[in-house]
């Protein structure tokens, strides 16, 4: 599915914006990695891997299928002065370019939902995790009340469109949902994965920890 990469970037630095300084502190708590690399997969603009690395002393890879997106990243990566700790690397989530076991923390926030094969992904991203790495993967708002303010100012946006009503919010309840959740239950385990755990609730979303043993 191809996106528009400057309608992504603008929701994403007005709408969205809020919630990634938010889901960064989560995945700092989640998993206390903060130094080391980092791979943001399907990162778009970069939101998500650029509020992490403000946080941590983390290297961060923005890796997405789209050069459009990874051109728009390279704005970001200057905007938050993180030349010399960021670099962007194109590819599909089925073929990540990276040694064996050379990533500490393998994030990624609202891409899963485009990947075609689940277990062909997992399997990928446990290959490129390195000996003690962990994952926070999935999609969610930060917290309740930030998903609230997004789902009503998207479904505003929606009422302006040609269709009307609110996709976006059938979307969400979509892709964060019990069907999808089962989906990625079913995907680990297909990918042999055993050690991972999954998140799943109204105010964090759907959250994917995959953790590699040392």
């Amino acid at each position: 599915m191809k996106i528009n990469a400057k309608a992504f970037s603008e929701i994403a630095h007005t709408v969205f914006a809020p919630i990634y300084p938010v889901i960064a502190d989560q995945i700092v708590a989640a998993t206390g990695i903060t130094r080391g690399t980092c791979l943001d997969v399907g990162c778009g603009v970069g939101s998500l891997g650029a509020a992490l690395a403000r946080r941590t002393e983390l290297f961060v890879y923005f890796f997405d299928q789209s050069e459009e997106m990874l051109d728009l990243t390279e704005h970001t990566i200057d905007e938050n002065d993180l030349r010399g700790r960021a670099g962007t690397l194109a590819g599909e989530v089925g073929s990540i370019a990276l040694p064996d076991g050379s990533v500490d923390l393998i994030v990624s926030r609202g891409s899963i939902f485009f990947w075609d094969d689940l277990p062909q992904a997992f399997r990928e991203i446990y290959r490129v995790l390195a000996p003690g790495g962990q994952t926070y993967i999935g999609g969610g708002f930060g917290s309740k009340e930030l998903k609230d303010s997004i789902r009503r100012q998207m479904a505003e946006r929606d009422q302006g469109g040609d269709q009307g009503g609110n996709q976006f919010g059938d979307k969400m309840r979509r892709n964060l949902g019990p069907e999808m959740r089962a989906r990625c239950e079913q995907a680990l385990a297909d990918a042999g994965i055993a050690d991972s755990t999954i998140i799943h609730s109204e105010d964090i979303g759907l959250w994917i920890v995959i953790r590699k043993p040392n």
